[in-house]
């Protein structure tokens, strides 16, 4: 059985912003580490990423009440020398990025099939959805903020957005923690395909399941709280709890009334710093 998970990858790359390494030196921000405790490498990086894996605990599908364990995993941009010696981000691990730059964005969602869940018989399987785009977002050492906007290539083919926020805290040197609000929105194709019955779904249900055409608009909204610990200069931890509340018409879909407007969702990973020298 193939459950219902949602995990948010996000390529945070940097592309036009006042922390722009142009000149290939580290640029110290305030409260972070002096640039001087860094040492580069004999040989300089042409790529350098950072990779968080581990697991999640979220709803087995849009609306559910019965939550399931699965992978959690994301990227993140270090540094990026292009030939000729351009370069994007700092190659310092303890470097702190400021200003405005773009962002990939990444989204994932399970499929959902009505044979998995005696609830949702009657409704049409709906595939796994692979979401792509991008988004512009601002960093500071105490602010940040993004939105996003991703189109699902693979699965439901219709938009998604989602704009955020964060106010940051640092206890110690090594632990960052943030607390923001989250809002998801979707376009109609979006809002049909996991809060919509149609009329023939509502009679293969045996009248279960109300006929329902969900427009779209504001999905969900929520908030999220964050933590980061920096083990060394190439290991960490990474974890969150996030809360959402669906609105609009996706609080009054069918599927989401005999279950629960209210989701939970808890991840936790490692993350690893990866340089690659070309």
């Amino acid at each position: 059985m193939i459950r219902a998970t949602r995990t948010l990858a996000i390529l945070a790359a940097t592309v036009a912003c006042p922390a722009l390494a142009l000149a290939g030196g580290p640029t110290a921000t305030a409260g972070a580490v002096p640039a001087t405790q860094y040492a580069p490498p004999a040989s300089s990086p042409d790529l350098i990423f950072s990779v968080r894996g581990g697991v999640a605990v979220n709803p087995e599908y849009f609306g559910s009440d019965d939550y399931a364990v699965g992978p959690d995993f994301s990227l993140g941009f270090g540094f990026l020398r292009l030939p000729g010696g351009r370069t994007f981000g700092s190659p310092d691990p303890f470097y702190e990025p400021s200003g405005f730059g773009l962002r990939g964005a990444f989204g994932y969602v399970g499929e959902r099939n009505a044979a998995d869940y005696p609830e949702l018989t009657g409704l049409n399987t709906v595939d796994a959805s692979v979401e792509l785009g991008l988004g512009i977002g601002y960093q500071s050492r105490y602010f940040d903020a993004y939105a996003d906007a991703r189109y699902g290539v693979i699965g439901h083919h219709a938009w998604v957005g989602e704009l955020g926020a964060d106010v940051k805290a640092h206890p110690t040197d090594k632990l960052t923690l943030s607390i923001g609000p989250r809002l998801t929105l979707g376009s109609n194709k979006y809002a049909s395909t996991y809060f919509g019955v149609s009329p023939a779904e509502s009679a293969a249900s045996g009248g279960a399941l109300a006929a329902y055409d969900a427009s779209g608009g504001v999905v969900s909204a929520g908030v999220e709280l964050g933590a980061k610990y920096r083990i060394n200069e190439n290991w960490g931890v990474e974890g969150a709890v996030t809360y959402d509340r669906f609105t609009g018409d996706a609080a009054d879909s069918p599927i989401v009334q005999q279950g629960t407007k209210d989701q939970y969702g808890v991840r936790i990973g490692l993350t690893r710093r990866i340089t690659l020298d070309f």
